[in-house]
C-alpha cells in the first residue's frame, strides 16, 4: 500500500486520527481528557516562583504554570495558552503569547506585521499570497504568517481561513469576563490532521478506517515497548518516571558491523516511534557498539530524521558512558496513557 492516506476513526470511544505512509503508521493523534495545547484560558495569577522566575496560575482546569514572567502581581487577569501536556501531578504549561493556528493562516495578537513562510521561495507566489494577506488584515493590529501550504490554493479558501482565525481571536482578546475561564478550546484529533497534514493524502472519514487501513495492527506494536528495525534488530523503548530509555538491539547479525547498521536504522526510525507513541522529555538512547568514528554519521542521520518531526526536540549530545542523549517537549499525552 503506497502513497499517504490519512484515517478520521475513533478508537476506545474517542475522537482519533492517523496518518499512513507507504502502508506503515507514520503519526496518531487521539483525544485525551487533558486539556488540548492550544486551549486558551483567562487565568488569575496565584504565586511566584522566584528560584524558576516563573508564577503558578489558576485556570478552570486547575493550576497551571508560566515561565520566565516579570512584573506579574498575585491576583492579575491575563490570557493563557496550553503549550503541551503536564506530568500527573504537575501544572498546565502554559506561555502568555497566544496564537490562532488553522490550516494556512496563524493569527499573531502579540507581534504585528504579515509574514509569508520562507519555504515558499516563489517571488510570484509570494506576492500574490502578501495581496491576499493585506485584503484580509485591513484595519487589524494582529499579526499573520500564513503557512507554506498556502502555496498553490485558492485565494477565497485562504481568505475564509485568515477571517476565521480573526473572528476567533477578536472573540477570545475582547471577551469582558472577570474570572478565571475557559475561553478557546484547543483543535481534536480530526481538526489537528487537517490542520498539519497537509502534504497531498487519500483521505478515509468512514467508520471502521482503523480496521480496514491497518492502524489497529499498527497500534498494537505501538503499545508494546518494542521496534522493530530493518535487517532483524529492534528498538526497545520504556518511559520510567524520570526518562524515556531506548535501547538498540542487533537481532540476530552478528557481523562486525552489525552495531552500526542497527544504529544508523536507529537514527532514521527514532523520530516516528517516539511520534506514534505521544513520548517527550529527557530521552536516553543506549546505542550498540559501533567505531567512534561514525557517531558524526550517526547524528547527522538523527538530525535529518528531526528536522522534518513537528514536536521540538533538542539533541544533547553524547555522555561520557557513549549513550545519546535527546530532550523532546512533552507535545502529547503518551499514548499507552489514553489507550489502556
Amino acid at each position: 500500500m503506497k502513497g499517504r492516506t490519512i484515517v478520521l476513526d475513533h478508537i476506545d470511544n474517542r475522537e482519533a486520527a492517523a496518518l499512513m505512509v507507504d502502508g506503515k503508521l507514520d503519526d496518531f493523534l487521539v483525544a485525551s481528557d487533558a486539556p488540548a495545547p492550544g486551549t486558551i484560558y483567562r487565568a488569575r495569577a496565584d504565586r511566584p516562583v522566584k528560584g524558576q522566575g516563573g508564577m503558578f496560575l489558576t485556570t478552570p482546569d486547575g493550576p497551571a504554570f508560566l515561565r520566565q514572567v516579570k512584573g506579574l502581581a498575585p491576583g492579575a487577569l491575563l490570557l493563557v495558552q496550553v503549550t503541551g501536556f503536564a506530568e500527573p501531578g504537575k501544572a498546565l504549561p502554559v506561555t502568555d503569547r497566544v496564537l490562532f493556528k488553522s490550516r494556512y493562516a496563524i493569527v499573531t495578537p502579540d507581534a504585528p506585521g504579515l509574514n509569508i513562510s520562507r519555504s515558499i521561495r516563489d517571488e510570484e507566489e509570494r506576492d500574490r499570497l502578501l495581496e491576499i494577506a493585506h485584503e484580509c488584515m485591513e484595519g487589524s493590529d494582529y499579526g499573520l504568517i500564513l503557512r507554506s501550504c498556502c502555496a498553490g490554493e485558492d485565494a477565497g479558501e485562504i481568505g475564509e481561513d485568515i477571517s476565521a482565525m480573526l473572528a476567533h481571536a477578536d472573540q477570545v482578546l475582547n471577551d469582558p469576563g472577570t474570572e478565571p475561564e475557559l475561553l478557546l478550546e484547543g483543535d481534536g484529533p480530526h481538526v489537528l490532521a487537517w490542520r498539519d497534514w497537509t502534504d497531498p493524502a487519500e483521505v478515509v472519514t468512514q467508520a471502521g478506517g482503523f480496521e480496514a487501513q491497518g492502524v489497529l495492527d499498527a497500534l498494537d506494536v505501538v503499545r508494546g515497548i518494542s521496534e522493530p528495525l530493518p535487517g532483524g534488530g529492534h528498538l526497545y523503548i520504556q518511559p520510567t518516571r524520570a526518562l524515556v530509555a531506548v535501547d538498540v538491539n542487533t537481532g540476530s547479525d552478528t557481523s562486525l558491523a552489525a552495531g552500526t547498521k542497527a544504529n544508523f536504522a536507529c537514527a532514521k526510525a527514532l523520530a516516528r516511534a517516539l511520534r506514534v507513541r505521544g513520548l517527550g522529555g529527557q530521552i536516553t538512547v543506549d546505542l550498540a557498539p559501533m567505531p567512534k568514528k561514525d557517531r558524526r554519521g550517526f547524528e547527522s542521520a538523527l538530525r535529518a530524521a528531526f528536522k522534518t518531526d513537528g514536536i521540538e526536540t533538542t539533541l544533547a549530545g553524547w555522555t561520557p558512558l557513549g549513550h545519546y542523549e535527546l530532550q523532546r517537549k512533552r507535545g502529547r499525552v503518551p499514548l499507552t496513557e489514553v489507550l489502556k
